[in-house]
């Protein structure tokens, strides 16, 4: 499987939340990151969209 990456900024309050909540969970940061993306709805495709949708 190909991993794309993101690369993102955020305040030190975020990143340790983020990082404690990971903690308490047993997750890594990213496993929380990747089942919140999973979570969200998926987006309808649109004809007149300019970037395309994969995977």
């Amino acid at each position: 499987m190909k991993t794309e990456y993101i690369r993102i900024r955020t305040t030190p309050r975020r990143f340790n939340k983020l990082k404690l909540l990971a903690e308490q969970r047993e997750k890594s940061m990213t496993q929380l990151i990747e089942d919140w993306i999973d979570s969200l709805p998926n987006p309808e495709r649109d004809n007149s969209s300019s970037t395309p949708l994969t995977g």
